[in-house]
């Protein structure tokens, strides 16, 4: 590298990037620091020179931005799961939008199209998955700190909701006394319509006392389940209601820790834009449909077929399906979409359709989507990568993308979701 870059350097920063890093200018090469803001005049530490420019760590804030706030949080320096808090609610939304934007452009997308965000309220997260980690004397639980393993020890989260907050000075205690020594273990935490379903993840067989120690956990905090997994092997250890989530009115059963939408605001704001966007169509397909969250509204006033390749959470659909009233067919169907996506000629009769897939996102199925005639497409999607790659082929199969609407559930966060409607002119 011919450009002269010393350890330690000043610089003012411009812009965030897509992963929510500064950017700034030195020595001609660009310079990309967490914890900073658009017009922050900072000192910094090189970390590593990559061919795209240099990665350092905040060494000293020497003029702060109109930009910048004090983060509500104690954990904020350490912890890894919301690295923006510093950032000002209107340029932490500008930023949401130019994610987006930045995303669709690198495709050909008018930046145009980029509707300004919805953003979930703070203290509104209905699921997280904590680390435990059993240390001499006390036991950490928590999350990893930014691009580490190292586990920080949470005392106060605002992001997640109260519900499961309150626990978890309880649920340290009980961790305490039941993990050996130097023992790790992951804990999902799910806030349901029927109360918290809880698992925990360890490589631990659970005896007599740890059982009626977790049952009396469940007891004295109205948990609704907890089920211990043991290198694979899921134990039931009670089971006091069981875990349901209310899709539009149906109650869904949930499989301990299955996918859910982050938070009850951003699936509102989800289901709203599909279903607006599929109004006035016949027959929609939901593809990569999950446990229901687009089918049961969608059903309210369309016949919906319903595909999804993980078993569970359809067999939940299916379950909920056979008992609601009021709703259109559903037609459930287990297939992979990424090995046998449904073709261009077995879509044929459907007006809309939606898919939502994982992080991946759907080429296979896109490039099917992109020689149907079917003539409403909705794509949800929690990568915005994906999600422009994927509007691109169905872009070059004929079909406008008319609006783009972010919707962020992962506050103080690079993720977001995106909801893109299409149409066939």
């Amino acid at each position: 590298m011919k450009n002269i870059v010393t350890d330690t350097f000043e610089v003012k920063i411009t812009a965030l990037g897509a992963q929510g890093d500064g950017i700034g200018e030195h020595s001609g090469l660009s310079v990309f620091i967490p914890a900073t803001a658009p017009g922050d005049m900072v000192r910094v530490r090189v970390k590593e020179k990559r061919r795209n420019g240099i990665y350092a760590e905040l060494d000293e804030v020497l003029e702060p931005s109109v930009n910048r706030i004090k983060p509500a949080c104690k954990h904020f320096e350490k912890c890894g799961g919301c690295q923006l808090q510093f950032l000002a609610d209107d340029p932490y939304r500008a930023w949401l939008k130019e994610r987006a934007q930045m995303a669709l452009a690198h495709h050909g997308f008018d930046a145009n199209i980029v509707s300004d965000p919805i953003v979930s309220l703070a203290k509104s997260r209905r699921r997280v998955a904590l680390k435990a980690l059993q240390m001499p004397g006390r036991l950490i639980l928590g999350f990893n700190e930014r691009q580490s393993h190292k586990l920080v020890d949470i005392t106060e989260c605002h992001i997640t909701c109260s519900e499961i907050t309150d626990i978890l000075p309880a649920l340290r205690k009980v961790l305490q006394a039941l993990l050996k020594k130097r023992m790790g273990a992951d804990v999902h935490l799910t806030l349901t319509a029927t109360g918290i379903d809880m698992v925990v993840d360890a490589a631990m067989e659970l005896g007599l006392a740890a059982r009626e120690l977790l049952v009396e956990f469940a007891n004295a905090h109205d948990i609704a389940a907890i089920h211990w997994r043991d290198q694979g092997f899921l134990d039931p250890v009670i089971i006091r209601r069981e875990p349901m989530m209310n899709l539009s009115g149906v109650r869904v059963p949930l499989a301990p820790a299955a996918f859910i939408q982050a938070t009850d605001e951003g699936e509102a704001e989800l289901v709203k834009e599909v279903l607006e966007a599929c109004n006035g169509y016949g027959r929609v397909a939901d593809l990569f449909c999950g446990m229901g969250t687009f089918t049961f509204p969608l059903a309210a006033s369309h016949q919906v077929l319903a595909v999804e390749g993980a078993k569970k959470p359809l067999e939940a659909l299916q379950m909920a399906a056979n008992q609601a009233v009021g709703l259109k067919q559903i037609i459930a169907k287990h297939r992979d979409l990424y090995r046998r996506p449904l073709t261009a000629k077995e879509l044929t009769g459907f007006e809309a359709v939606v898919f939502d897939p994982p992080r991946a996102g759907a080429k296979e199925q896109v490039e099917e989507l992109a020689n149907s005639d079917v003539k409403r497409i909705v794509g949800v999607s929690c990568n915005p990568n994906t999600f422009s790659r994927d509007a691109r082929i169905l872009a070059d199969g004929g079909y406008a993308l008319e609006k783009v609407v972010p919707v962020d559930q992962f506050l103080w966060s690079p993720h977001l979701e995106l909801v893109g409607v299409f149409t066939r002119p």
